[in-house]
């Protein structure tokens, strides 16, 4: 193959595997009624002047089904992180002990589960769009190669059907992260 369709397929590759890593991300940025660490993992607590990811400040704990326990490293963020989760619109109230904070999460109501469903499917969405948008580039990128006669006809059908496996193969991760955090959602 040659060396520009070598290129054009490696990058779609990898933007198509960060579409599915991110797609992974904001799944688990959706609540359910289980407690997990992947919620906080966009919540930013203001330590000393700096906005820091909260997981860099403190360790979680699963207690049960539905309580975390969040222990921060540096006693004297304790205020700023739970100042954090009240702010972070979780639905749940941190509760401060003086050495950890706990969160209990609360049942989600059927209404609740609906709309997260409709957001993760949005999510879902907003991927795959990414993904057919690299395979739209890459297959520009193809059909110059081979307009300007930089590689031959069969060349780039055959590098048309390995983009197309590819991005097939990332609406499937896409659909499987999906089918996953429905399935999640609904399990009451």
């Amino acid at each position: 193959m040659s060396e520009v369709i070598e290129m054009a397929l490696m990058e779609a590759e990898e933007k198509m595997d960060k579409a599915l890593e991110v797609a992974r991300d904001d799944m688990s940025s959706i609540r359910t009624g289980r407690a997990h660490p992947g919620m906080f993992a966009r919540i930013e607590v203001d330590y000393y002047g700096a906005p820091t990811p909260m997981q860099q400040l403190a360790s979680f704990t699963v207690q049960d089904a539905r309580t975390l326990l969040i222990t921060p490293y540096d006693k004297a963020a304790m205020s700023e992180i739970e100042k954090a989760l009240r702010s972070a619109d979780l639905g749940a109230n941190p509760g401060n002990d003086g050495n950890a904070i706990r969160i209990v999460m609360p049942q989600l109501t059927e209404e609740r589960r609906r709309e997260y469903i409709k957001l993760a499917h949005s999510k879902g969405e907003d991927a795959k769009v990414s993904v057919r948008h690299v395979r739209r580039h890459t297959k520009d990128v193809i059909d110059r190669a081979v307009k300007d006669g930089e590689v031959g006809e069969d060349e780039g059908t055959r590098a048309e059907k390995e983009l197309e496996a590819m991005t097939k193969k990332a609406v499937d991760g896409v659909d499987d992260i999906l089918k996953h955090k429905e399935a999640e959602l609904l399990d009451v």
